[in-house]
């Protein structure tokens, strides 16, 4: 019989690939940014986000923070590795307004994050405390990721179309939210992973019910449609998604 930590590992080395896959979907954009040198109407918004997300389940991940989280980390780490990335090829492409805005972004998240390590740090003690408050903030950004959806959501029930809900994402996301909420709920308990995952397979459900049911209708005009930013996916990651 397969013990509790190894069913963990599995579930947690399942979650990361499928979380490594919703880093990676943005990289066709990123590729034709390259290709038209050129950054067009593109917005780097959710990758800005996205790093502040994956930062903070890294440092959550740390033993010094919450044991037994390798694979936190590790999908988080990756996720910033591919985040940077993203916006490295933004800052070469933008104009200089854009550069500009993204840099002060950065920088007000760098001085954030920060600020949160140090009171964790110097202020709180012990594994518990950490725990409580970085699970906390973690679980906040994680949530407002995954429900990010809710404006395409309305948006297809509104023109009663699945043009601007990608399958394959909202499947992706689904499979995400239920593989995090397994790895969390197996001991070592995870209430922090398992808060916002949870909230995000219900959130992919939703999505996936809503595509079915404007598909077979009829409406599922999704063909075209060119996704800019899945990368705005939770993980707990950088869950993620990302939780990842």
């Amino acid at each position: 019989m397969v013990s509790a930590s190894v069913a963990r590992n599995i579930i947690g080395i399942i979650g990361n690939v499928i979380s490594f896959g919703l880093f990676f979907s943005p990289a066709p954009t990123f590729y034709k940014i390259i290709k038209q040198k050129s950054v067009e109407e593109f917005k780097p918004d959710p990758y800005i986000a996205t790093v502040l997300n994956c930062a903070f389940w890294v440092f959550y991940g740390m033993p010094f923070v919450h044991p037994n989280s390798l694979l936190v980390v590790t999908i988080n780490g990756v996720g910033l590795v591919f985040e940077f990335i993203y916006l490295t090829i933004f800052f070469i492409y933008a104009t200089n307004k854009g550069w500009r805005k993204v840099s002060l972004l950065l920088f007000i998240e760098a001085i954030f994050f920060a600020a949160i390590i140090l009171v964790t740090m110097l202020v709180l003690h012990g594994t518990t405390r950490r725990s409580l408050v970085v699970g906390i903030i973690c679980d906040v950004f994680n949530v407002m990721m995954y429900v990010s959806p809710l404006t395409i959501m309305a948006k297809v029930i509104k023109t009663k179309s699945v043009k601007y809900m990608p399958f394959w994402l909202s499947l992706t996301n689904f499979l995400n939210g239920v593989c995090w909420t397994t790895y969390a709920l197996i001991h070592p308990f995870d209430i922090y992973v398992l808060i916002s995952n949870s909230i995000g397979a219900v959130s992919g459900l939703i999505q996936l019910l809503l595509y079915g049911f404007y598909y077979c209708r009829g409406e599922n005009n999704d063909d075209g449609v060119e996704l800019q930013s899945t990368s705005q996916v939770p993980i707990s990651e950088c869950l993620p998604d990302l939780e990842a």
